[in-house]
């Protein structure tokens, strides 16, 4: 009987200290990051190259924020033309020397790069008197895929409660039967 006592104890003591860690507030934040601070996705992202220059781009809900960088340098180009098609739909990318990066803000273009999907996009560069073409891929997620991200196995939890349950049943079935078998032949 004390193991049993012990064993739900015990079950009793870890479910609620595994249960704590990943809780989701109400717009799925993980509630057990550092204090004041919710992490969210900076959405979907680009990133293509060529022997001369590399991109990383980031889709947000306004535009879509281009980083250019030289290649075997890493030094930012920047003041340079920047174009970007999608499917025959193009834009120019403005250039922000606040922040060293290129934006496309067309509505249009920011339309249809907010579907879920796949989305092959061509970037012709103009830099001096280099000129380059870098095509890459940005893939948007739907909605359930962004939330798919692990959570607590709760069905398997469940499961596994019950056979402890039922194996702690069998244990003291069969040390009870012992104890009183072992009494009728003493």
């Amino acid at each position: 009987m004390k193991l049993l006592k012990f064993c739900v104890f015990y079950f009793v003591l870890t479910m609620s200290a595994i249960a704590a860690p990943g809780a989701h507030g109400p717009d799925g934040e993980h509630l057990d990051g550092a204090a004041g601070h919710v992490h969210r996705d900076a959405g979907p992202r680009i990133e293509t190259f060529t022997e001369s220059f590399e991109l990383v781009g980031r889709l947000q809900a306004n535009e879509l924020s281009i980083l250019i960088d030289r290649y075997e340098t890493n030094e930012p180009v920047l003041n340079a033309k920047l174009e970007v098609d999608l499917n025959g739909l193009k834009a120019l990318a403005k250039f922000h020397s606040d922040h060293g990066d290129y934006a496309v803000n067309d509505e249009r273009m920011l339309k249809a790069l907010a579907k879920p999907g796949k989305h092959a996009l061509l970037f012709t560069l103009t830099a001096d008197n280099e000129s380059d073409l870098l095509e890459g891929t940005l893939i948007v997620a739907s909605a359930t895929d962004a939330d798919d991200h692990a959570h607590f196995p709760w069905a398997w939890s469940v499961v596994g409660l019950f056979v402890v349950a039922v194996l702690l049943f069998a244990i003291f079935r069969f040390r009870r039967r012992k104890k009183s078998t072992g009494n009728n032949h003493a």
